[in-house]
Parts: structure tokens; C-alpha cells; sequence
């Protein structure tokens, strides 16, 4: 199979599809690896470590999108990118299609491209191999960047998070208790905030509780959530609803009541965001003020981390791209429920997952 791993096109995307490890180990299988030149350039990966591993070097994103049987991205493909792939050739990566452009899902059933979110991808278990590893990264990620936001240089209120002799510590309070909120509680945790998180599923709470006994735990509902914006310094949404956009938890009437030059950082914007007054940023300008409080809400907010999260990422995604080349699109996705569920189109038709019962669960 030829399979095409691009330079990622995103502002401020440093990732790349495919390690030069697991380039080698398709090239072992006997596929046709084509690599764009300096595609993995940002996460220190270079066009010599990518030929020794077996790669061919390509120097156009046209000639890499048209070889490929088998594309292999991070972010979505954009609409011009698209129109470069093969008809009927098929699409891997971080997809997040749920909360694309309709105009980039309209021309992947034009061209009957097989786009298949790996982020999706789920084990009859109900766990989610590919997305727990990067929510987990988020997650870590999260206590750093609240840090630096809070200090008065970056336009915060002045606080440490960890606070002092005499003086308490930030108050954070987190929508989530799964994978994304777990990891965040425990970096905030570490430096010495008083956390509170919210879920509706009460066994994620007593899970959380079981291992961190200082947080607050609450039931998420309207009630618990005003009280908690009412003394909330930093509010973090970790918000997941499969297979489609999460909602809206907090509204904006429910952000004027936060205390003024509070943080906001929702890292449910990946698929849309949970908090109405968000709205995607980037890298370079992460932050905008709304009613008065700061907003972070960076949707790829890995990618500075590129490395850590390419190896976590092509640790959990193997296996499943292995299959998609050695088995083939059709077979590979016909004998695995956990590919399938990660199909979004196929075949010039929209593949609806309304057989599946989604439940609102947190990452």
C-alpha cells in the first residue's frame, strides 16, 4: 500500500503523522512510506532518520496527498487538502470531524474518502486507546499554563496557585473526572490549589476520591456549578460526549457571575467546546478576554509538546494503522468494531453511529 505521511499545513501544528519507527515497521510489511520533506522537522524528527527507516522524500504537499492510498495526518485534512487526496483514497488522524466546516465534510463525500478519527476509536471495553493517552498530556498541561495565566504580567489576577503561609491557595474548580480532569487534578494538586471537580457519573467521582481525598467532589448540575463559579479562580472544562460535539455546561450568564480576571481553560474545544463564551485560539494568541474573565481554549494544545505526544500517540494508534495497511481499508474496518466505530465517511455516504447509545462520559 502507499501510504502518505504530509508536513502538517495547521498554524502551530508541530506533529506529525508517523514516527520514523513506525515507518520502518510499515516499510518492513512492504508498503511505500512517502514523506514529505521536513514533515517531522518540529517534532525533531529529520528527513535522514525518516530514508534510513526505509521512506521515500517527496518535496510537494500535492505529490504526497496524490500517492497516497493511505494518509496518515494529525489535524483534519483542510478543504483545500482534501482536494488534493485521491478519490477513494482514505484519510487517518485526530480528525475531530464532529466539529468541522461543512464544506470539508461535503467535499469528503464528494470524493468518497474514507475518513476515519482515531480519536474515536473504541475497544469493546468502552475505553478509548488513541484519545487517553493526548487527554492525558492535556491534562498535565493544564496546572503549567493556569500557572502562567494567573500571573499579573499575563493579565491574571496575581495569584500563585499553590498560595503561601497565610494566604490561600487559587481556588480550581474542574467540569470532568476522566481522563483529561484526573490528570489535571493531580498536576493542580501537586502545586498546592484547592481543586474541585464536578461529573454526573458518581462512580468517576469516587474513583477520582479514592486517590486524591483532599479534592471536593460535587455532582454536576446546575446548582453545584453556579456555587463552584462563584469561588472559582480557574475553571477547566474536560468535557467528552462521543461520537458527537459536547455541549454547552456553562452559559454565559453563568460566566458574568465568575470573579473578575478569572481563567477559563476548556479543553472540550476539540470537539466544540462545553462553555459558551469560548472560541477557538492558537498558539501564538491563546488567550482573549469575554465578560471580564481570561479564556484559553487552544484546540491542539499537544503540539507543543511534539514529541511526547507523537511517541504516545503512534504507541496507542499502531496497531490500528498496522491493520488499515496490511489488511486493507475495507477489510480492516469489516473485522474491527473499534475501527468501525471510528469511521466518519465512507464511500460518498455520512456514517451515522446512532445504533450506539452515546453517553455523556468525560476524557
Amino acid at each position: 500500500m502507499n501510504i502518505g505521511i504530509p508536513k502538517e499545513r495547521n498554524p502551530f501544528e508541530f506533529r506529525v503523522g508517523m514516527t520514523p519507527a513506525g515507518v520502518q515497521m510499515l516499510v518492513e510489511s512492504n508498503h511505500i512510506c512517502y514523506v514529505e520533506h521536513d514533515a517531522g522537522s518540529s517534532a525533531g524528527f529529520s528527513d535522514q532518520e525518516y530514508e534510513n527507516a526505509g521512506a521515500k522524500l517527496v518535496y510537494s504537499s500535492h505529490e504526497v496527498f496524490g500517492r497516497a492510498d493511505l494518509l496518515l495526518k494529525i489535524n483534519r485534512p483542510t478543504l483545500e487538502e482534501i482536494e488534493w487526496l485521491r478519490p477513494g483514497s482514505a484519510v487517518v488522524g485526530l480528525l475531530h470531524l464532529f466539529s468541522a466546516r461543512q464544506d470539508n465534510i461535503d467535499e469528503l463525500l464528494k470524493n468518497q474518502i474514507t475518513s476515519i478519527a482515531m480519536e474515536q476509536i473504541t475497544l469493546p471495553n468502552g475505553c478509548m486507546p488513541v484519545r487517553r493517552p493526548l487527554a492525558q498530556i492535556g491534562g498535565l498541561m493544564v496546572p503549567q499554563i493556569a500557572a502562567r495565566l494567573l500571573q499579573t504580567d499575563a493579565g491574571g489576577k496575581g495569584i500563585l496557585l499553590g498560595g503561601i503561609v497565610g494566604v490561600p491557595p487559587a481556588e480550581v474548580v474542574i467540569l470532568g473526572a476522566g481522563a483529561t480532569g484526573t490528570n489535571a487534578t493531580k498536576g493542580f494538586l501537586g502545586l498546592g490549589a484547592h481543586v474541585t471537580v464536578l461529573d454526573i457519573n458518581i462512580l468517576a467521582l469516587q474513583t477520582l476520591y479514592d486517590h486524591f481525598p483532599n479534592v471536593l467532589t460535587l455532582i454536576s448540575n446546575p446548582i453545584n456549578i453556579n456555587r463552584a463559579l462563584a469561588y472559582a479562580d480557574v475553571l477547566v472544562g474536560a468535557i467528552l460526549v462521543p461520537y458527537q460535539r459536547v455541549p454547552i455546561i456553562v452559559t454565559r450568564e453563568q460566566v458574568k457571575t465568575m470573579k473578575p480576571r478569572s481563567l477559563i481553560i476548556d479543553l472540550s474545544i476539540d470537539e466544540g467546546g462545553c462553555i459558551e463564551t469560548s472560541r477557538p485560539t492558537t498558539h501564538e494568541r491563546p488567550t482573549f478576554i469575554d465578560e471580564g474573565i481570561i479564556h484559553y481554549c487552544v484546540p491542539n494544545i499537544s503540539s507543543v509538546v511534539a514529541r511526547t505526544s507523537m511517541y504516545a500517540y503512534v504507541n496507542a494508534a499502531f496497531p490500528f494503522i498496522q491493520d488499515l495497511a496490511n489488511k486493507g481499508v475495507e477489510r480492516a474496518i469489516q473485522e474491527s468494531p473499534a475501527l468501525e466505530i471510528a469511521v466518519n465517511t465512507h464511500n460518498g455516504q455520512l456514517v451515522h453511529l446512532s445504533r450506539i447509545m452515546p453517553k455523556i462520559t468525560t476524557e
